[in-house]
């Protein structure tokens, strides 16, 4: 509850949520995950973005302590997504003359989830708004990552107030600023939140960093996790990395299996790549670990190496479910390795080969299928499978 300030008259009206499990009741926050809002005690005073609703009464505590009874003459909405716009409707009760500014997406958006916004200022980009001893300009940055998304940046001091972007999973434990938190923890959380969150929309980062990069900025506001002050190149840096498939040498191996027979043969293709000198090696039952982590893992490393038992003349059910997100992700840029096992008629490595003729990877050996338990001559298939995945990896 301690008063935190970004600048002298800007302050942190943040709140840390450690019950949740599933982030967009999807996503596996086992760390919690904080919502970040943003007050400006200017002429006017000007709240940016607010708080999931069910952390009302602690966020208009925390206004209260700062304004006593001094009215909210803006709210910037830089994202419409109910768990930054969750206390709007309480707000508008709250200051009846309040001003809502956004751009001509933001507020259909808000019609169809609060209320017909009454008073309201349109903006576009490159727009100054005046508040005083401070001027906020805006900046549209479509699909970052829904179509109203935009930053603020404040002249001033310099700040962005960058919505989703630069977020991270994470509650905010004691230290709100990068420079006070453990950045190795958040290097796992911060590219689990954009490759779950924002990685569908990998070209729209970028076009959104170069966009940003003629801003002076000295500090970024996210709505969720720490406020960069001291190392932007740190989140900046991996943003331009994920964004644009910079992959690293590795290996992701997934498989769907009901009785080990299919296991096994993701053990052998990742024994030979260990073998053949493939340090970063992930394998995966897709049974067992929730898409997140392998989605974060497969924006990480180049190779993806697939298989799955046949079920009911079909995929394996967790490996088919893995596979839809994938590629409705449509991340780029990998090598591809396909492998299955079946008791008769097949089904698993037939669905795997439509996979593959969807994502348009590249398919770097011909796929590897066993009927019951692993033999020999396919263990020898399931080892040159995954040399030739090492050249191509080791090139």
């Amino acid at each position: 509850m301690q008063q935190v300030n970004l600048s002298q008259d800007i302050y942190y009206l943040g709140v840390n949520d450690r019950r949740t499990h599933l982030f967009e009741n999807l996503w596996p926050i086992p760390y919690g995950i904080s919502y970040n809002s943003y007050l400006i005690v200017d002429e006017k005073v000007t709240l940016i973005d607010t708080v999931e609703r069910a952390f009302i009464d602690d966020y208009f505590d925390s206004i209260d302590r700062i304004l006593g009874d001094r009215q909210v003459d803006y709210l910037v909405i830089n994202h419409m997504e109910p768990d930054h716009s969750g206390a709007l409707n309480a707000i508008v009760r709250r200051y009846p003359g309040i001003t809502l500014v956004g751009n001509k997406k933001t507020f259909g958006i808000a019609e169809n989830y609060y209320h017909s916004p009454v008073n309201t200022l349109v903006v576009k980009d490159d727009f100054v708004l005046d508040l005083g001893r401070h001027k906020l300009q805006f900046q549209t940055i479509p699909m970052v990552h829904w179509p109203e998304t935009m930053v603020t940046y404040e002249e001033t001091n310099k700040i962005v107030f960058s919505g989703d972007a630069f977020g991270s999973f994470g509650t905010l434990d004691g230290g709100i600023f990068d420079d006070e938190v453990n950045l190795n923890f958040y290097e796992e959380e911060s590219m689990r939140y954009f490759t779950n969150i924002v990685g569908k929309y990998c070209p729209h980062t970028q076009r959104a960093l170069k966009k940003l990069a003629s801003l002076d900025i000295k500090m970024i506001a996210a709505t969720h996790g720490p406020i960069w002050r001291s190392n932007l190149n740190w989140i900046l840096s991996r943003y331009n990395k994920w964004s644009s498939y910079d992959l690293d040498c590795g290996a992701v191996v997934v498989y769907g299996s009901m009785y080990g027979n299919t296991r096994k043969m993701a053990e052998t293709i990742a024994r030979q790549l260990a073998v053949r000198g493939i340090k970063n090696i992930r394998v995966y039952d897709a049974s067992k670990t929730h898409p997140s982590y392998i989605i974060n893992d497969i924006f990480k490393y180049k190779a993806f190496i697939v298989g799955s038992a046949a079920y009911n003349n079909e995929m394996f059910p967790s490996v088919e479910a893995l596979l839809a997100k994938i590629e409705h992700m449509a991340p780029k840029n990998h090598l591809l390795g396909i492998f299955g096992n079946c008791s008769w008629s097949g089904g698993g490595v037939k669905n795997l080969k439509n996979f593959a003729e969807k994502i348009k990877w590249d398919l770097v050996a011909a796929p590897v299928e066993e009927k019951g338990n692993l033999k020999v001559t396919t263990q020898d298939e399931l080892i040159r499978l995954a040399d030739d995945m090492a050249d191509r990896l080791l090139e």
